[in-house]
């Protein structure tokens, strides 16, 4: 096996197999997250549908390699892996942290001539919102009282010393990319954008999530779930259904 091919088996993570794909769906993780929280996606969406989910360094099996704290360099390294898969009509999905990195994955696909045909943006304000947030330059403890916050990490891996040990350098290089991320309010995709969010979700209002509609150049919708940061794990089928409903059209094309 050559080192690049190696190299994209690392980042990216099929769970089912799909031997003639009409289409592929890239999912990107949220802080902390990794590529097997996708795993339901992949088993819920029509099997002609090549669903990668993406591993970032720094954890489970790669978690003897550095994490990446900058945003442009991870979507560099996404973009330039992603050029290297088949072609194949290209859709992201990107949760919190991996909303903003499908944004500016998106925006060096598209500049390369093979942009995607649409991306989702789940739980996460626009890229030109900001807040004053410095989860970064807290102590281990703090890391971990924001994840109970957010309801995204079970009590049982919270409560287990040794793997928050393991995680938490992960965790800080997460938040480090996301909290020191900037984007201009007039950058755009040409990308159509659907912007999904809880309207529990106290990390993003209604108001920010509406302004992702200044980043594309193409068509935007808004889409609002009952549920806080982590809305995904309640409303499943709802956003399966609506992911399949998406893919519809190229699925009966190939039949």
């Amino acid at each position: 096996m050559s080192q690049t091919s190696s190299d994209d088996a690392a980042w990216l993570r099929r769970y089912r197999p799909v031997p003639d794909p009409a289409a592929r769906l890239v999912c990107l993780p949220y802080a902390g997250g990794s590529a097997p929280y996708f795993r339901p996606v992949a088993m819920a969406l029509d099997p002609s549908v090549d669903v990668v989910a993406v591993q970032y360094p720094g954890r489970q099996d790669r978690r003897q390699e550095t994490p990446i704290s900058d945003m442009n360099e991870l979507a560099d390294r996404v973009a330039e892996i992603l050029e290297r898969q088949p072609a194949l009509p290209l859709t992201l999905f990107g949760h919190s942290m991996g909303a903003v990195l499908s944004f500016e994955v998106a925006r060096r696909l598209e500049a390369n001539g093979h942009g995607p045909v649409h991306v989702f943006v789940s739980g996460r304000r626009a890229p030109s919102t900001h807040r004053d947030e410095t989860i970064h330059l807290r102590d281990d403890q703090g890391i971990i009282d924001e994840l109970r916050a957010t309801d995204g990490t079970a009590a049982a891996i919270l409560n287990d010393d040794e793997m928050m040990r393991a995680a938490l350098p992960a965790l800080r290089a997460d938040y480090l990319a996301t909290e020191s991320y900037r984007c201009a309010p007039g950058v755009a995709i040409e990308a159509p954008i659907t912007a999904l969010t809880g309207d529990r979700d106290p990390k993003t209002s209604l108001d920010e999530c509406r302004a992702w509609a200044g980043h594309t150049l193409g068509a935007f919708e808004l889409q609002v779930y009952p549920g806080g940061h982590f809305f995904l794990a309640d409303n499943g089928p709802e956003i399966n259904g609506m992911l399949n409903r998406h893919f519809a059209g190229r699925v009966r094309e190939r039949v």
